[in-house]
């Protein structure tokens, strides 16, 4: 024997005398066993296979027989079914192509995002963009399309374009309203969304140190909140004149989130002005006509029929007086407003519910609006440096409203508003004259006034932190 090498195993086959395979049993048990040796190699006494196999009884036999065969089919079996073919290995390339083709689909597909800026309109963006002015007709003509014939800075347009086509516009007006405008065919759907956000209640608390502004800020409250909570006490409170250090202010307000994200401020529910050690305080409640306004804790209006200014001024330039001296003509001319000095530009609002009776300009005057407010009053704004959109003569105002711009034309020094209040024909001081009331809450509605409001102003009375609750 050779080192390095296992021995090997020589089998013989027996030899069998054809009369033993006439039996049938006996052929069967010759299949079964030869079948057994031939797989395993196991039958290893080789001498006189046939006398073996004749002693051996008939019930062994067919039991062998059986065994043999069973064990024979099931390792043919095993070995000659042919493989099966396996899903999966297809799966890789149907993903391929799948993602082949949703890519395809993809490229084809652009988006573009705008950021409209003053001074554009949607012609001229979509000029800019060179898409079709035909789908820009259609997209007016659509149900929602009047919402794209005036677009404001800041607010968001996106484009969905397949090759040169235009498949969808988004028009966002701010993240809780957008209109989405969809082609079908030759044509465009739209529609109006509106997600419904998430409120939650917060509350301030701040002392002045030098402004209304600066103190705000530093509790970190935005800049429009802050210009509302100052809308709410303007009849009562001149915030650039009357403000001192020390005055305080409490405040209850909405907090509107869209999927844990603060979105803007809501509704301002409660607050409080102290200013010269004089308390105010106003709830908010909604009236039958569904407006939100604002009451004293007693159900009289905070609001007055006339706005105190009719715009933001950084200071008066001059006050009512009935023997001003004129700055340009050196004589004594009766001053019969007040000037209120602003950047040019800057928005003059309606100062109560009115018609437009005016809209002109003289020499004198320069660009001027008068609006009667029923049969008692009228105010008149002069040196405008144009119309707000839409005034003119005729035209009814709601009060707050945008009618002009502050300008420096006609006989005017430098960019400023002259502001006139006339009460059955006779000029008063605007500062001074006593403004009626707006409409307080019925007698009849007072308790349900009181149940509305009355967890609101738990929240403003009790003691106030800085953070938010």
């Amino acid at each position: 024997m050779q080192r390095g090498h296992a021995p090997t195993t020589h089998l013989k086959c027996p030899r069998i005398d054809r009369s033993f395979l006439e039996t049938p049993s006996h052929k069967l048990l010759f299949i079964a066993v030869s079948t057994t040796h031939g797989l395993f190699s196991t039958y290893r006494h080789q001498t006189n296979l046939q006398s073996q196999l004749m002693r051996l009884p008939k019930t062994h036999i067919y039991l062998i027989s059986f065994l043999g065969v069973a064990f024979a089919l099931l390792f043919v079996n095993q070995y000659t079914e042919p493989p099966k073919k396996s899903d999966e290995s297809l799966s890789p390339k149907l993903d391929s192509i799948s993602a082949k083709k949703q890519q395809a689909i993809r490229s084809d597909l652009q988006i573009l995002k705008h950021t409209i800026t003053a001074g554009e309109s949607l012609a001229s963006i979509f000029k800019k963009y060179d898409y079709e002015s035909r789908d820009l007709y259609l997209l007016t003509q659509s149900e929602f399309g009047t919402a794209l014939k005036s677009v404001y800075p800041r607010q968001e347009l996106s484009f969905l374009v397949r090759g040169e086509e235009l498949i969808q516009v988004k028009y966002s007006l701010n993240p809780l309203q957008s209109y989405i405008f969809d082609r079908d065919g030759d044509n465009f759907r739209s529609e109006s969304v509106s997600p419904h956000p998430d409120r939650f209640l917060e509350r301030k608390h701040g002392v002045i140190e030098n402004s209304l502004f600066l103190s705000s800020q530093a509790l970190g409250l935005s800049d429009n909140l802050i210009m509302r909570f100052a809308q709410i006490f303007q009849w009562d409170v001149d915030f650039v004149l009357d403000i001192r250090p020390g005055d305080a202010f409490s405040i209850v307000f909405e907090s509107l989130y869209l999927n844990g994200k603060k979105v803007r401020d809501g509704e301002i529910l409660a607050a409080t002005f102290v200013n010269q050690g004089k308390s105010f305080e106003a709830l908010a409640y909604a009236t039958e006509d569904g407006r939100l306004d604002y009451f004293t804790p007693a159900g009289k209006n905070m609001r007055k029929a006339f706005l105190r200014a009719p715009l933001e001024f950084s200071r008066i330039s001059s006050n009512f007086n009935p023997r001003r001296r004129h700055p340009l003509f050196k004589t004594v001319i009766p001053h019969r407003g007040i000037d209120y000095a602003a950047p040019h530009g800057t928005p003059v609002f309606a100062s109560g519910d009115g018609k437009v009776i005016k809209a002109s300009r003289t020499k004198a005057n320069g660009k001027f609006i008068v609006i009667s407010h029923g049969e008692q009053f009228v105010t008149k704004y002069l040196h405008l440096s144009n119309f707000a959109n839409r005034i003119k003569k005729g035209k009814r105002v709601k009060q707050g409203q945008t009618i002009g711009y502050v300008g420096s034309t006609g006989y005017a020094t430098g960019p400023h508003l002259h502001y006139e209040f006339l009460v059955n024909g006779v000029h008063r001081n605007p500062r001074t004259v006593q403004l009626p009331k707006a409409a307080s809450i019925p007698p009849n509605q007072l308790e349900e006034f009181l149940y509305e409001t009355e967890r609101n102003r738990m929240l403003l009375t009790s003691q106030i932190s800085n953070t938010t609750d």
